[in-house]
């Protein structure tokens, strides 16, 4: 695979476009894009970034955080609150962002995203109302570990970063995350599955492939 240097912004005005001219793959209403990559990869920036650039292009874009669904501390952490094989399958609730998330915005649904579940720190549900998406608004989905779930989705980008680099930005308290990263590697190849790879190991000079 070619690696190609890129800025951040030539890379966002590229993918915008991409996604503006996107058709579903379902025949839907609304794309859904995710954005995949580890908490120190800045999935939340692009994401933002994105946001920003489909509004110019006359898009509504309502930006999610895989992040603000997770399942309850009961579960989390029920055999500890370093164990990398619960961050890896059981920290996420997958069904929620399925029901809740993508699957509204399936052919024929109501478009009706709830945009988060659960404040982690309160552990408490949050409460927020649903938000309609119109037709052709776009669905920014970011967070780790999204790959190899058989989400729906329209487009995918990865922010790798090498295991180095890894180590490096992410911070001591999380680094404990790490094994399940390596398990993902190993397991889902996020890096040949998605449909963009951006490499993202110097924050200042990103490369990416996969962009016709």
């Amino acid at each position: 695979m070619r690696l190609e240097p890129i800025t951040w912004d030539r890379l966002t005005d590229a993918l915008a476009d991409r996604i503006a001219g996107l058709d579903t793959a379902d025949g839907g209403d609304w794309p859904r894009i995710g954005i995949d990559g580890a908490p120190a990869a800045g999935t939340g920036g692009l994401a933002r970034r994105l946001a920003d650039a489909l509004r110019v292009r006359g898009r509504s874009p309502l930006v999610v955080d895989t992040e603000d669904f997770l399942r309850p501390a009961s579960l989390r952490f029920e055999y500890g609150h370093e164990d990398p094989e619960s961050y890896y399958g059981g920290w996420f609730d997958t069904g929620a962002l399925w029901r809740e998330v993508l699957g509204p915005l399936d052919p024929g649904g109501a478009g009706r995203v709830l945009p988060d579940l659960w404040d982690p720190a309160a552990d408490r549900a949050t409460r927020s109302p649903y938000v309609q998406l119109p037709p052709g608004g776009v669905l920014l989905l970011h967070g780790p570990l999204l790959l190899g779930k058989w989400f729906p989705f329209d487009l995918t980008v990865h922010l790798a970063l090498a295991p180095g680099a890894l180590q490096r930005r992410t911070p001591p308290d999380d680094r404990w995350t790490l094994p399940a990263f390596a398990r993902y590697a190993d397991e889902v190849a996020p890096e040949a599955a998605a449909d963009v790879l951006v490499r993202a190991d110097d924050p200042q000079r990103p490369a990416w492939a996969g962009g016709s």
